[in-house]
């Protein structure tokens, strides 16, 4: 049953005389403290809070001495008490709130300034269940979230960045916040508990291996505000999880502009391609335009990979998203500055490398410090009408899986290792997808088609396109290893890719009619592996 309200209006400007200072980050804290001070504030703190203040010289009174009650507990107890509740929740224009702070003691707390224990750091650090579990604040979101609901009296800080703007408005407004202030910071208060629920919530089902808990949320911090969405018409924002995976949302900005949405979305594909491809097996590289690759590929060296990489389809390449799997080298970063290119992703650059960088202003140039592990467990999700889908990420590599020879012929040992090789692509290509690799390179990709042979068809165009323009004599699908990612519903799929010069196929396997495919198969002398694992990537 709902409460109803009294109707009291909320006045527009508060006076701050008290303010409850508890944070767990103490950046900036201290510089606070001062300035509220300045403004004849008096100060109420708590356990290392009160210890930093005072050991600034400043005066501040303990918050046991308002509530007339020690810490116990190791801490865990100290602000869940009515002297600190009430002064956060109470109606200061109410007669039966102000007559009950009289009676029994309670004074009003105009600011409270909180942040919580580090729960999201812990956990991202990888520690053990006991650490993670006190980690969790109780006090600290709930006087967030009184001080929150009170926001017609009470002004709630949560982040450190929103110290300076809290000092300018006392200092221009005698003192006082403004209500539409107070509005702003409560949003942003309850927001802030609802993404700290939520890592906690998502914690314990990882712990507990509940797939699916009754209740789910996704919860972020906002990195950046950007300019907008998929289209200029669309606002949008990059927020952060706090996983602790090597990719776009934690790699650091080297140079250039802003990323967009669409270079943030593309480079996280890209990034997790060339996650399959480990550094210690060799160089790599990925090329990826508008959420597909359009060229990846094995060298002997990492400018050797890119070349090889860029050959396969030079003319989608421009404009793209480039992943490589090693420390970014001069020499190669001399090939890459040759084409136009939207974003670079590594795990490191060298000195030489960002030198011959920075003469492109505009290219961003983001390092990661590692790979990501494509075998790591987590969780992915997107939005539909009403809802959330929500999926465990799709950890299956190729080298886990027992490969099943269901022709005539089996593989020669090239072949399959290119059929490896094109099913580690097809996993991160739209779905319908086709994939043909030869000597570790992608001869022709075709992607995102609404049947498979379609998506046949446009791979081996492609690679008739990349030969014209690198003046060889054949496509490289001749002779080539194709890998759909999805089973062939029909023969007439296998068959185009054996027209375009398939000696070998990978598929997952499964269809009612795998017999026809696979005795097509069989006709053309073609060998194919089941893998038993489908790659959907809609």
């Amino acid at each position: 049953m709902a409460v109803a309200s009294k109707k009291i209006p909320a006045p527009d400007r508060v006076k701050i005389r008290t303010a409850l200072l508890s944070v767990s980050d103490k950046t900036g804290i201290i510089e606070l403290a001062k300035a509220l001070t300045e403004q004849g504030v008096r100060l109420l703190s708590t356990g290392g809070t009160h210890k930093a203040i005072a050991a600034a010289g400043l005066a501040v009174t303990d918050v046991s001495e308002v509530t007339g009650f020690p810490e116990i507990m190791d801490g865990r107890v100290k602000t869940l008490h009515p002297n600190v509740h009430g002064g956060l929740l109470s109606i200061r224009d109410d007669e039966e709130h102000v007559a009950a702070m009289k009676q029994h003691g309670i004074e009003g707390i105009d600011l409270a300034v909180i942040n919580l224990y580090p729960f999201e750091e812990v956990h991202a650090a990888g520690g053990d269940y006991p650490t993670t579990v006190e980690n969790i604040d109780i006090g600290g979101p709930a006087m967030i979230r009184a001080s929150a609901k009170n926001h017609a009296y009470v002004a709630i800080v949560t982040d450190p960045a929103d110290y300076a703007p809290l000092i300018e408005a006392l200092k221009a407004n005698g003192g006082e916040t403004e209500y539409a202030f107070r509005q702003k910071l409560a949003a942003k208060a309850y927001a802030r508990t609802a993404a700290y629920d939520t890592a906690i919530s998502n914690w314990f089902a990882e712990a507990l291996e509940i797939e699916t808990p009754a209740y789910r949320t996704i919860g972020g911090v906002l990195k950046e505000a950007m300019r907008y969405g998929e289209n200029p018409h669309q606002s949008a924002g990059f927020y952060v999880t706090g996983e602790n995976r090597p990719g776009v949302a934690t790699a650091q900005l080297l140079q250039g502009k802003q990323l967009s949405y669409n270079n943030i979305n593309d480079t996280d594909g890209a990034f997790e391609l060339i996650g399959e491809f480990s550094a210690d097996q060799g160089p790599a590289c990925a090329i990826i335009k508008h959420a597909n690759p359009c060229g990846v590929a094995t060298g002997s060296t990492l400018k050797d990979a890119y070349l090889r990489a860029l050959a396969c389809d030079s003319t989608s390449a421009f404009g793209g998203i480039i992943a490589l799997n090693q420390l970014l080298d001069g020499e190669t970063a001399g090939e890459i500055v040759k084409l136009f290119t939207e974003v670079i992703i590594a795990p490191e650059v060298s000195e030489e490398a960002k030198a011959i960088i920075a003469k492109k202003p505009n290219l961003r140039l983001l390092v990661t410090g590692g790979l990501p592990d494509p075998r790591s467990r987590g969780i992915t999700a997107k939005t539909v009408a009403g809802g959330l889908l929500v999926q465990s990420r799709d950890s299956g590599v190729i080298e886990d899986v027992e490969l099943k020879v269901v022709t005539k012929r089996a593989p020669t040992v090239t072949e399959m290792e290119d059929l490896k090789f094109a099913y580690k692509v097809a996993k991160h290509v739209k779905s319908n997808a086709i994939v043909y690799a030869k000597e570790g390179q992608t001869a022709g990709i075709g992607a995102g088609q609404m049947s498979r042979i379609d998506s046949a068809r446009i791979a081996g165009l492609k690679a008739e396109d990349a030969a014209r323009a690198m003046g060889w004599a054949e496509p490289m699908t001749k002779g080539s290893a194709v890998a759909s990612e999805a089973f062939f519903p029909f023969a007439d799929g296998l068959l185009s890719a054996i027209s375009a010069g398939a000696t070998a196929v990978i598929q997952p396997g499964g269809s009612m009619r795998d017999a026809e495919v696979i005795a097509a198969a069989d006709e053309h002398n073609v060998a194919m592996v089941f893998t038993g694992m489908r790659h959907f990537r809609h």
